[in-house]
């Protein structure tokens, strides 16, 4: 692990290197000033893009400026099949260069496209069992990023507290305010409850952390400019094909442009088709107002192309009997708020033999009596668990 002695040893060398190196101011709070002159621990979140190399050697460089002692690491989440081929070694040249080590971290249960299809077979079982009125789709979306969540979040604060037990971890990250309006109301710092640990370990006591956003104030040509100055060659995915963004190669809140990019890459085929054949099973398309098999179809075989067309067809037939049900007869939290009449039950039966044809699934309470009767069995759960 790379600590104080790494830390002093590249001192000298990253100023050097990087005589621009104060031109771009790094955001700080007396909290963050606070957690540095004790030593906290620090995990720089990286994923090879941009941002993320410019945060890891804005942020190295002001450690040793200021005189940093603790430890302080990168830490990359391999999110498996979806990520660019050229993401982790970019990652470790971050590494070589910096001097600081790469932990690589990864979900336990697969990568995102593992979770994407786990997901869709949840909901399948959940639509068939009632527990959900209309089909849930397999995808994240931009307001339920549970890619970001589950599978970079989690998991890097999972091994920050592992590692740095009893301390007070500060997590960075290399969102800047210019990227987007929710981003724009991001604070420099924030309480991360995932570095918090509850713990019978006396080890453990007083585990807790913050997410640091250093260069939060930096526009993108920023980032650019200061990734020249330190002679750091940009991802491939900027300069070989052309994006504008280095996430998952198909990311949920990728441009048009940006998606088609990646397909650019031969690399990025098989994930490809993978996420079509997902579009297709599910009826889903993978972003709201875009089926990611019309980006580029020539990739598709001619079978895939025809059963693309197909789904959208079903999807229509889904979307149009799902909009018969009236919101009152929706969930709220995971549970009904009202027992359907005959009538509604009729009609919800009918929607739910629509949807199953068209999507191919087979499902319980598919007659009036058994559905009424599966309300109010949700019901009653719903009013037990709120007395216990």
């Amino acid at each position: 692990m790379a600590g104080a002695a790494s830390g002093e040893r590249e001192g000298d060398n990253v100023k050097s290197l990087f005589p621009e190196i104060k031109t771009r101011s790094v955001s700080t709070t007396p909290e963050i000033e606070k957690a540095l002159a004790s030593g906290s621990p620090i995990g720089i979140g990286v994923s090879g893009g941009k941002d993320s190399c410019a945060v890891a050697f804005r942020t190295n460089a002001y450690l040793n400026e200021i005189g940093h002692r603790g430890p302080r690491l990168l830490i990359h989440s391999d999110l498996g099949s979806v990520e660019w081929r050229e993401s982790l070694p970019v990652c470790r040249q971050l590494a070589d260069v910096t001097g600081l080590e790469l932990v690589t971290v990864k979900r336990a249960a697969g990568g995102l496209m593992e979770r994407w299809h786990t997901r869709w077979q949840n909901n399948v079982h959940r639509y068939a069992n009632m527990e959900c009125v209309k089909l849930i789709l397999p995808w994240s979306t931009p307001s339920m990023r549970f890619c970001t969540s589950e599978l970079k979040t989690a998991i890097i604060c999972r091994e920050l507290t592992q590692r740095f037990s009893g301390q007070t971890i500060l997590s960075v990250t290399g969102i800047r305010r210019e990227e987007s309006s929710q981003r724009a109301k991001s604070p420099i710092y924030k309480t991360q409850a995932r570095l918090t640990r509850a713990s019978r370990d006396p080890a453990a006591h007083g585990t807790r952390g913050f997410d640091w956003h250093p260069i939060l104030d930096w526009s993108k040509q920023d980032v650019f400019d200061y990734l020249a100055e330190c002679d750091f060659p940009l991802h491939e995915a900027y300069t070989t094909y052309g994006s504008s963004r280095v996430s998952c190669c198909f990311c949920i809140l990728g441009a048009k442009a940006d998606l088609k990019a990646a397909t650019r890459c031969d690399d990025n085929e098989n994930i490809y088709r993978e996420m079509v054949e997902l579009e297709i099973s599910s009826t889903f398309s993978f972003q709201d107002s875009q089926w990611l098999g019309d980006i580029a179809p020539d990739i598709l075989g001619s079978n895939q192309r025809e059963r693309l067309e197909d789904a959208k067809r079903r999807a229509c037939l889904r979307e149009g009997a799902e909009a018969r049900i009236p919101k009152h007869l929706l969930y709220t939290k995971g549970w009904p708020t009202c027992i359907p009449t005959l009538a509604e039950a009729e009609m919800l039966c009918e929607v739910r033999a629509a949807v199953a044809g068209s999507v191919g699934l087979t499902i319980s309470y598919d007659t009036p009596d058994a559905l009424i009767a599966r309300y109010e069995e949700l019901m009653a759960q719903n009013n037990l668990r709120k007395v216990a």
